[in-house]
């Protein structure tokens, strides 16, 4: 099949489609492998069992316990064994806490070229960097896609980015998405995949193309992906699944709908300035800042190729005494080629704390900056709060200024240190899958008794709309609203993922205290929003806890695609002003008459307090809108399989 490598994957596994096979048009896509971690999990298995049906049907289905580690009282523990009874029970694999980062797990011992993949984080692109079509998805839609039904997209465009020459000393992977970052911001890649190609591509490794896919992320893309050549057969070929190598590659003729050229000789140190990971700057431009803690790992710059550079950086140093460093390395393979080569020294003796093999400070679980503290962080994200610090100030780098910084105590382009450490990757990597738990067989199975805690809640209810939605503007915020912004994160909250009533307590939290109370005295009403709304984590949870207060309908000047997805799956209507100047005719505490009928066409807002009447419009497909007036995915996945019975 000929054409790009994305255009190629969805095309073999397109198996329905509204219209043409064309940008905008939205496909059905038969997907391969999913993945879970356990902020996202937990609420994603509650609703696999309520479709009914006795085993994943997937190919691959992965569980993973990464996020909610830190064991402060019985929550996440509970889930955890709640967790590995479901994949126990329904034929999963089930990764145990300690044993790594989803994403860099799944690189290393499962991710295919030519497979899709659905995850419910939103950084399952990372198996881009290996030539996977891998995208992140709510937890809900995960649990319909291991159910054997198709997961829907709006056919992307593609924009081809050709990297040319190679990168210069001191300058690494994640200097390369920071420059995308640079050119297109969080939001220009909407709608689209990013696909890299040209003689620049061989020089970079597997695991600095997942760096590059991971955080393509912050970019809206729906995924961003690499081809699978020569490098990505060595890679797997080390990870002894070199039989699992398939070659795929664009074809030498193909169009993109669009090109960005990197000449990665040219690429210099790069930051990312708070609050967003738009916002990049040379190094050069403000080195010189004291910095009070640093903090190395994330599923964007954790692998064996990041840790090593940093250890040789830090070999024969001490950190200095105005900052505190951690380390997070992505897995248990890491870790032990680390030991083995006697790498995991340099990192301890330098004084790293070295954490465990979790996402742990990306999400705001544990290591908090100091008040007013300055962090610099190799993760994928700076959003204000996200640290766990309301008032810190997030830097994003590479693990080159990351470990520069970290022996100066200021910001340092790490150019200035002089030699560039030269380290060898291996022919050959330990495999050690004993962390993992494989599916049980069927027969087995089937007798595999549920655990579940006192926190984990039964699902909440989700009645049918009807063809008006009263109530008042509960809230109006700007552009780039997050869902860590509509939902946090954090050691206080994420072990509340499976108890929507508590969970809920703290939306919008963040942003307005007061929202909780107006919506319950209110009894729900509407959010009004900017640009780029829902930007970010994959959580449904931004869309769950609005739900369960009994939001009705989300309008804005634009969405970003997962939350776009997770308002409709959970029966909040998702609207756009027809005239974005229209936003400044509404404000909070009106009250509203939004007329959806069967959301076929445009939809009427009559701003009753107002007295004016506004056009709003929406990009749902007969079947969104179908799933909407059901009331959400879940009953309408539930009335069809009642009708298939």
């Amino acid at each position: 099949m000929s054409g790009t490598v994305a255009e190629k994957i969805i095309n073999e596994h397109i198996v329905d489609v509204e219209g043409e096979i064309a940008p905008g048009e939205e496909v059905a896509l038969k997907i391969d492998q999913t993945l879970t971690q356990d902020a996202t999990g937990t609420m994603a298995y509650l609703q696999f069992e309520a479709i009914g049906i006795p085993r994943v049907r997937t190919e691959l289905s992965v569980s993973y316990v990464d996020h909610n580690t830190l064991q402060t009282d019985f929550k996440n523990p509970d889930d955890h064994r709640y967790l590995q009874s479901i994949a126990k029970r329904y034929g999963l694999y089930f990764s145990r806490p300690g044993n790594g980062i989803c994403h860099q797990l799944h690189l290393e011992r499962f991710a295919c070229p030519g497979k899709t993949l659905i995850g419910s984080d939103s950084h399952t692109p990372t198996a881009g960097g290996i030539g996977s079509f891998a995208i992140g998805a709510g937890g809900l839609d995960v649990a319909v896609a291991m159910a054997d039904m198709p997961y829907r997209i709006k056919y992307p465009t593609i924009t081809g980015i050709k990297l040319t020459e190679k990168l210069p000393d001191w300058v690494s992977a994640k200097d390369v998405i920071l420059e995308v970052l640079r050119r297109i911001d969080v939001k220009g890649g909407r709608g689209k995949v990013l696909e890299y190609f040209g003689p620049g591509v061989k020089t970079l490794s597997v695991p600095e193309r997942a760096t590059i896919t991971n955080m393509g992320t912050e970019t809206g893309a729906t995924t961003s992906i690499f081809p699978s050549d020569e490098v990505t057969r060595s890679f797997m070929k080390a990870q002894a699944r070199g039989d699992q190598w398939v070659s795929l590659e664009a074809d030498a003729d193909v169009g993109y709908d669009e090109i960005i050229e990197i000449d990665l000789s040219e690429v210099e140190p790069l930051v990312a300035l708070p609050h967003s990971p738009g916002n990049v700057k040379p190094v050069s431009e403000i080195a010189g800042m004291e910095v009070q803690q640093v903090a190395i790992g994330s599923c964007t710059n954790s692998s064996l190729r990041d840790l090593k550079i940093v250890a040789n950086i830090l070999k024969g140093h001490t950190i200095a005494d105005n900052l505190h460093l951690t380390i997070n390395p992505g897995s248990r393979q890491v870790v032990e080629h680390l030991i083995e080569s006697g790498e995991m020294r340099y990192l301890v003796a330098a004084g790293a704390r070295i954490l465990e093999n979790a996402c742990g400070p990306c999400i705001g679980m544990g290591a908090a900056p100091p008040s007013h503290g300055i962090s610099i962080r190799t993760f994928n994200r700076n959003f204000e709060g996200r640290s766990g610090t309301k008032d810190a100030r997030i830097f994003l780098v590479s693990p080159e200024v990351a470990a520069a910084t970290a022996i100066k105590g200021v910001l340092t382009d790490p150019r200035d240190l002089g030699d560039y450490p030269r380290i060898e990757m291996l022919q050959r990597f330990i495999i050690n899958d004993n962390l993992f738990i494989r599916p049980l067989p069927l027969e087995e199975s089937a007798k595999v008794e549920i655990i579940r805690g006192p926190n984990i809640k039964p699902l909440p209810d989700f009645p049918s709309l009807p063809d008006t939605l009263k109530g008042e503007v509960l809230i109006k915020v700007g552009d780039n609203i997050t869902t860590d912004h509509i939902m946090p994160a954090g050691a206080k909250i994420l072990p509340l993922r499976s108890n929507i009533p508590e969970i809920s307590k703290y939306a919008f939290e963040a942003v307005d205290p007061g929202f909780l109370h107006r919506a319950l005295e209110k009894g729900g009403g509407f959010i009004i929003g900017g640009e780029n709304y829902g930007q970010g984590s994959s959580r449904e949870h931004a869309a769950l806890a609005p739900k369960y207060l009994g939001v009705k309908a989300v309008i804005v000047k634009s969405f970003a695609r997962i939350h776009l997805a997770n308002l409709i799956n959970f029966g909040i209507v998702p609207l756009t002003f027809k005239d974005s100047a229209d936003y400044d005719s509404i404000d909070q505490g009106d009250k509203l008459a939004v007329i959806i009928g069967e959301l076929r066409d445009d939809v009427r807002l009559r701003n009753l307090t107002q007295d004016i009447e506004i056009e709003l419009t929406h990009s749902l497909s007969q079947l969104d809108a179908e799933i909407l007036k059901t009331g959400g995915k879940l009953p309408w996945v539930k009335a069809k399989a009642k009708v298939g019975k």
